[in-house]
């Protein structure tokens, strides 16, 4: 195969078993605040003091920085829109409607972070994984940051007015969403090539069907709990996705990597001229306005949430 090595029986079932676990757990917590607090809270202290400083503790495949990083960030995120779900006076705050898009950013930018220093990084085993950096790593990297340049709607966020209470940002759309995942697919296919399978296509899926075919509008909060549940599943079980019978090795082939960059730039890239051009187009403020308020998939968003 062209990005992965052969995926036999037992990989595709584990493969489907993942997203299926993913999205159920996601729409489980997405309904219920009890369980949102057991699952995102309480669980996350008693694996902290308990199981993850030996399974993910120093000399481990996961015992490196970002992948303590990753969790407790996820963690945060879902945490702090959970405040805001929740939280009557919280929906009208400015620093809490600011919060989403400031710990996407971050989040984005923890991985551009990464994909920089995994630049210098060439035929080297690091925690459990063959490194492979070269220009990939900065032409995903720039991808990245025109990612965070696009996101749109910053302080729009709203509470859905049905019974799960979600957080919608109905200014972020479709073609942001697919870009956002081409280019995290791409990062996680350079920074950690042989556990890319799952954390960066089957993580990716999930989020992108929950949206898709779930509960539209409120992708980032899919996007949050999808992750926030896989790094601690990860940290749980770090050789699950690199070193056991699950397993599905990356390829490593240059062209592979360069193609998968080169397509997370120019997808990236695109978003960013189709913003400027309704930006211009409608003489709109990018910093008082939503962009896309006159789209289909707009409105769509806002309908679904009774908005």
């Amino acid at each position: 195969m062209f990005f992965f090595d052969k995926i036999n029986l037992s990989s595709f079932i584990a493969a489907l078993l993942v997203l299926l676990g993913l999205i159920l757990i996601n729409e489980i917590t997405r309904r219920n605040k009890w369980i949102s607090i057991s699952v995102y809270i309480i669980m996350p202290i008693i694996l902290t003091m308990t199981v993850w400083p030996k399974t993910a503790g120093a000399g481990t495949s996961s015992g490196y920085w970002f992948a303590w990083v990753k969790t407790y960030s996820a963690l945060i995120g879902v945490i702090g829109f959970m405040a805001l779900r929740y939280i009557k006076k919280l929906e009208n705050n400015k620093f809490m409607l600011l919060f989403p898009g400031l710990i996407l950013s971050i989040n984005i930018l923890e991985a551009v972070y990464r994909d920089f220093e995994c630049f210098s990084k060439t035929g080297i085993i690091e925690n459990g994984l063959y490194m492979l950096g070269g220009p990939w790593n900065i032409i995903n990297g720039i991808a990245g940051i025109i990612n965070i340049l696009t996101i749109t709607g910053w302080g729009y966020i709203r509470i859905s007015r049905n019974k799960s209470k979600d957080m919608v940002w109905a200014d972020q759309l479709w073609f942001w969403i697919l870009a956002y995942g081409i280019w995290n697919i791409s990062y996680c296919y350079n920074a950690i090539s042989d556990r890319s399978f799952y954390a960066g296509f089957i993580l990716i899926l999930s989020c992108v069907i929950a949206e898709f075919f779930v509960k539209k509008g409120i992708w980032l909060q899919h996007r949050a709990q999808t992750l926030a549940i896989y790094t601690m599943f990860t940290l749980t079980f770090p050789s699950f996705a690199s070193n056991s019978i699950f397993a599905v090795k990356s390829s490593h082939k240059p062209e592979a990597l360069l193609l998968l960059s080169i397509l997370s730039l120019i997808m990236n890239v695109s978003v960013l001229i189709y913003e400027i051009y309704t930006i211009k187009n409608n003489k709109l403020n990018p910093f008082k306005n939503e962009i896309y308020t006159k789209l289909k998939s707009y409105k769509k968003n806002l309908k679904q949430n009774k908005l």
